[in-house]
């Protein structure tokens, strides 16, 4: 059994990385919407390309109206929040007690 819980330990533990790095990427891109960068720059069409496809699905769900505002990359920080707390602590703790 000790197999299994190293294993979901290391899986917790890239989880918790990749999350992370995409928490970062996210706010990358909600601090790029305040300026007007370059559309051709790599770096901002590769943070575009990796956030739009959940960025977009979230602002289907949301009923934004009028506002002008996005609060898709604030509800994809809570999720993500959501998700370290939750599911990462699940998998330590789950691998804790297989060890």
């Amino acid at each position: 059994m000790f197999v299994i819980g190293y294993f979901l330990s290391a899986l917790a533990t890239v989880l918790n990385y990749a999350l992370v790095f995409y928490m970062w990427i996210v706010i990358a891109r909600a601090v790029l919407s305040w300026v007007n960068p370059d559309p051709y720059n790599p770096i901002v069409r590769f943070i575009h390309n990796v956030t739009e496809p959940v960025l977009y699905r979230v602002r289907r769900w949301l009923p934004l109206g009028r506002t002008g505002i996005d609060f898709s990359p604030l509800i994809v920080l809570l999720i993500i929040i959501f998700l370290r707390t939750f599911l990462v602590n699940s998998l330590v703790r789950l691998a804790a007690r297989l060890l």
